[in-house]
């Protein structure tokens, strides 16, 4: 990319060391999901790559369908 940073790679986000620390997998969450998530959806939100603002709500509604007496928000999980 002529050493030029992609403005859509924000960084590993807050969803990525919150999945990590309460040993979420991405297949986890997929599989917790009433919705269509995939796993790449999923990866891509944790690694940094910009998503949806439906692609995020799909990852929010999936975690509290895996954790209902957890409540998070869209700040919890991204810095964007």
């Amino acid at each position: 990319m002529n050493g030029q940073k992609n403005i859509n790679d924000l960084g590993t986000q807050p969803l990525d060391a919150l999945m990590t620390k309460l040993g979420i997998t991405n297949h986890a969450l997929v599989a917790a999901s009433t919705e269509q998530l995939s796993h790449k959806v999923v990866q891509k939100g944790r690694k940094g790559r910009r998503l949806t603002p439906k692609a995020k709500t799909k990852i929010l509604d999936a975690l509290h369908a895996l954790l209902p007496e957890q409540k998070f928000a869209h700040r919890d999980l991204f810095n964007y």
